[in-house]
């Protein structure tokens, strides 16, 4: 039995087993930790879908048993949760009106790459599944966000973006700061990559994802029944390229973290702060500290790794764990997981310190 976090080495489930839940996030109901995630297999072919969305439970947050595929994909071929579709980022929320427990993920469709940019939904009756897939969308089709100017409701602009189409990417570009990525994707829905789910104090809860080609960050306010997007929304640092969002709140201040684009490779971490989940936000700079001795990578690149979610530990006031995730593109299977205690330096700030063996 382990009584201790030892971050970026195997971590062996109930039947020794490397847990399979990466890109993953954790929710607390009824005296346990539920650990969802991607469950990958071995070799470059792992980072499609081939399996799904595998959960597990503990009580202690460090001995975790396997309680199977809550969202396995579909035999369908024609389904969009098919084998060699991308679900990427599962986050799970749970309703307490509707008593149901809801997923949100990042899908990409079957044979288009990285192109379909939209988020996928499934709901379950329990925290352990089975999830049942309901639909995929791209948020907010429709709707303006709260901050749009007049220049992204121009029809010219618009007309100008949507016949580019096909000549942007998810990468760092200065293009796409002169067209208008937003209103090219209006009536179509905002493209939604990279996401995450925060559930505030009073039940309200959002989806935050990637969008405008990885451009800019949309934070988003779902419907009471956390099922659709109610389409008020804000766009949050417009052309910093940031993506494997995490947001939590801590004495009525919200804080968040993130990284840059960089495909699978590891990046300086981001983080930032705001009085409003919708903004505006002040970015805070790099959290992290120190080295990864497994592999002499300091704060700059983030210990080699990329966040994923934050969660309190219950019961603990000022107990916040960082995940974070070691790629491991080549050998999908072997990407290991960097959990690390929070550190709040005063009113704002936070760091996320390097430790090889820590404890609660």
């Amino acid at each position: 039995m382990l009584n201790s976090f030892h971050p970026g080495e195997l971590w062996l489930d109930n039947q020794d087993v490397h847990i399979n839940a990466h890109g993953g996030g954790v929710i607390f109901h009824e005296g346990k930790y539920y650990w969802y995630g991607e469950h990958k297999i071995g070799g470059s072919n792992g980072n499609s879908a081939h399996v799904g969305v595998h959960v597990y439970s503990s009580s202690d947050l460090y001995n975790w048993q396997d309680e199977g595929i809550a969202l396995p994909i579909s035999e369908d071929p024609d389904s969009e949760i098919c084998k060699w579709s991308v679900i990427e980022r599962p986050k799970v929320i749970y309703n307490s009106k509707t008593q149901k427990f809801v997923m949100w993920f990042h899908l990409e469709l079957k044979g288009q790459g990285y192109h379909a940019a939209r988020t996928g939904l499934a709901v379950a009756d329990s925290p352990t599944g089975p999830f049942q897939y309901i639909k995929s969308m791209r948020p907010n089709a429709g709707h303006w966000p709260l901050n749009v100017t007049p220049e992204q409701q121009d029809p010219e602009s618009i007309q100008r973006t949507i016949e580019q189409a096909d000549k942007f990417f998810g990468g760092h570009s200065i293009k796409h700061e002169d067209y208008n990525i937003l209103g090219a994707h209006f009536s179509g829905g905002q493209m939604s990559r990279d996401m995450n789910l925060f559930v505030d104090d009073d039940g309200c809860a959002y989806h935050i994802y990637s969008s405008e080609h990885n451009a800019t960050l949309h934070i988003s306010k779902l419907t009471d029944d956390y099922l659709d997007h109610q389409g008020i929304y804000t766009r949050n640092f417009p052309f910093r390229w940031m993506e494997a969002a995490a947001i939590f709140k801590r004495k009525g201040k919200y804080y968040f973290i993130a990284s840059g684009c960089t495909g699978w490779d590891p990046n300086t971490a981001r983080s930032a702060v705001a009085d409003s989940i919708l903004g505006p936000w002040t970015e805070l700079g790099n959290p992290c500290v120190g080295v990864n001795p497994q592999n002499n990578m300091g704060p700059e690149l983030t210990f080699g790794a990329q966040s994923t979610d934050v969660f309190q530990v219950n019961g603990k006031e000022d107990c916040y764990i960082a995940m974070f995730d070691i790629w491991k593109p080549k050998n999908a299977i072997d990407g290991r997981y960097v959990w690390l205690p929070i550190t709040f330096t005063d009113e704002d700030s936070f760091e996320i310190k390097w430790q090889t063996s820590w404890s609660i």
